[in-house]
């Protein structure tokens, strides 16, 4: 496979060669024996195709010399020759498509590995990544790298690498017949017409770029708009909408048209150059003849070759777009596989092995941003089996613990402990697979209950599905439902509602089965009567288990064993909810203000 690190020579010319460098592992595997196979069949058939068609002017030249002379034997040979042009035709026919069915599977299977690779990248790249780029724009990307990779790999062996060839071939049988000048004549020609070509073809790769930009942005806006559908609607900015994506659509109109605009200059350029050629090689046949040095039949066979070169030079401003703009969109694929993950395992880093489900936090300093720190040196512990609630105001630093837990990112110094393991130390895989979530907003693939309970665990059985709806008191909703399981709960599980939402992803963290629970706001969102259902529902998933909670409402978690209080990413106070409230500080000062918007008797300790 391709290394991880950047190349600089791609960066110095990223849509150059150094991308196919890049992408020669994937066309010439080094553990697939059959595919290298292939592409020598294939390349085979190549030449088979372009020698035949390389010999069929001449059974053409033939063909038309034995026809001006008017006897039996000319006939015979005349017709003889017109079934061989015809069975060469067919032929050369039959070798292109074999080559086609022999390369095939080498095109899709580099296309799909490459897919693949891309795809895994993304996933190992840190929420910051993700946070800052949009949804639309990495999907476009990605989607437009690997359709160009099989229409590219197309062009360069079975269109450029031929041309080349056929080029040479032309070249020497135009000076064993003819002589140098129709030699140097169609080789000026061509080199104009290849000069003409790269030069406009770059300026119109220029115009290119911008409407990937301008369509990437497009998309990315359309995107977000459709997610953000009942966001729309809330605040009746639907016309608003539609300006934002048609502010994008037609800047990428009028790039289009200027592209296409510089498409037609292009092809104007092309047809004069070869037109020219055309008319000259055909005029020195004309009068070579009149000389009699050449005869009829050469003319023919001028013109054929002409043509027959000018077919795949007709196509090579397309094929040079094509492969230019390939080599673009696959150094942008390349550009997302090169970026390096904010967060890596140690080199040789274990598995976590949680004998003792304990969480420490040891002075932990951690910001998004430098010069915005969020924690400042942040301690505390949870012990084994108990349950810990942080509670504080918006933006003290909540979430934030639990993203660095699950090490979404690494703490800027300090250490965080689990069963006495810096998770650092460890790999990402193990230590996710100790922790399990269940978050404010439970996001749901756009698939089946019995699909999104699963996803907990890559073995889980029909057995262990159903067991976990069970204990989410979720399975007498699905028991009521007539596909049961098989129910599709729609795009990011908006078919639920907001407590069966939850319920399923309390179930897929029972499916998951972990040691440590991290309780991130889980009921913030729901009604009163729905709080409490989901509640019991933790209380009793929570046992025997480590459980960090961390809430917004103080009456969710004033059963924990202990209530930590953060303020501005630092712990202020901690005790059971009675001692908070007796020690009058921030906590029950956020206690009297809910229950003051409740209507509830403030609780007080005397």
């Amino acid at each position: 496979m391709p290394p991880d690190a950047p190349d600089p020579a791609q960066h110095n010319d990223p849509e150059g060669w150094a991308t196919v460098r890049r992408f020669l592992p994937y066309l010439w595997p080094a553990n697939n024996p059959n595919l290298r196979r292939r592409i020598v069949g294939a390349m085979l058939f190549v030449l088979l195709a372009k020698g035949t068609m390389l010999a069929l002017p001449f059974a053409y030249k033939g063909a038309v010399d034995s026809m001006t002379t008017p006897t039996n034997e000319a006939a015979m040979a005349a017709l003889a020759l017109v079934i061989a042009y015809a069975a060469g035709r067919l032929a050369a026919v039959v070798f292109d498509n074999l080559r086609n069915m022999t390369f095939e599977r080498v095109g899709q299977d580099a296309t799909r590995q490459l897919a693949e690779d891309t795809f895994s990248r993304l996933h190992q790249l840190s929420l910051r990544f993700h946070l800052s780029r949009r949804t639309g724009e990495v999907t476009k990307t990605i989607d437009r790298g690997t359709k160009s990779i099989d229409i590219m790999l197309y062009f360069l062996l079975f269109n450029i690498a031929p041309t080349a060839l056929e080029l040479t071939a032309v070249g020497i049988i135009f000076y064993i017949n003819f002589g140098w000048q129709l030699v140097a004549a169609t080789a000026l020609a061509v080199t104009l017409y290849i000069y003409v070509t790269r030069k406009i073809t770059e300026w119109r790769n220029d115009l290119r770029r911008q409407m990937n930009e301008l369509d990437g942005t497009a998309l990315a806006r359309s995107v977000d708009s459709l997610l953000n559908y009942e966001t729309v609607k809330y605040f009746g900015a639907e016309a608003r909408e539609r300006e934002r994506y048609a502010e994008s659509a037609r800047a990428f109109a009028e790039a289009a048209v200027r592209s296409e605009n510089s498409l037609g200059l292009l092809n104007i350029s092309q047809a004069v150059i070869m037109n020219l050629l055309m008319g000259g090689a055909m005029g020195f046949t004309v009068w070579q003849w009149s000389k009699g040095v050449l005869t009829t039949g050469d003319l023919v066979l001028v013109n054929t070759y002409l043509l027959q070169l000018f077919r795949p030079l007709d196509m090579l401003g397309m094929v040079y777009r094509t492969v230019r703009q390939g080599l673009i969109d696959m150094a942008e694929m390349f550009r997302l596989i090169d970026t390096e993950p904010e967060v890596r395992d140690a080199p040789g880093a274990p598995g976590l092995v949680v004998r003792q489900p304990t969480v420490v936090f040891d002075q932990v300093v951690f910001g998004y941003e430098d010069g915005r720190t969020i924690l400042h040196g942040l301690s505390f512990e949870v012990p084994a089996g108990s349950h810990v609630a942080i509670v504080g105001p918006s933006g003290a630093g909540k979430s934030t613990i639990g993203r660095l837990l699950f090490r979404f990112y690494d703490p800027w110094s300090g250490r965080i402990l689990i069963d006495g393991q810096d998770i650092t130390q460890v790999t990402q895989a193990s230590l996710r697979r100790a922790v399990g979530i269940v978050p404010q907003d439970s996001v749901l693939f756009n698939d089946t209950i019995g699909y999104n309970i699963a996803y907990g665990r890559d073995d889980a059985d029909v057995k262990r599905v159903i067991q976990a709806a069970r204990a989410a008191a979720i399975l007498p909703l699905i028991e009521r439902l007539p596909e049961g399981f098989d129910t599709e709960v729609g795009e990011r599980g908006l078919k639920l509602s907001g407590g069966e939402k939850q319920r399923v992803a309390i179930a897929r963290t029972l499916v998951k089965d972990p040691p440590i629970l991290l309780l991130d706001e889980a009921t913030s969102a729901l009604d009163s009567r729905t709080e409490q259902e989901i509640l019991a529902t933790l209380r009793r998933v929570s046992k025997d288990r480590t459980t960090l909670a961390i809430a917004h409402r103080l009456s969710t978690i004033a059963d924990a064993d202990r209530i930590l209080v953060l303020d501005h990413g630092r712990l202020t106070e901690s005790g059971t909810h009675r001692e908070l409230l007796a020690a009058r500080g921030l906590y029950a000062e956020m206690w009297a203000r809910q229950q003051a918007e409740k209507g509830t008797p403030t609780e007080t300790m005397n």
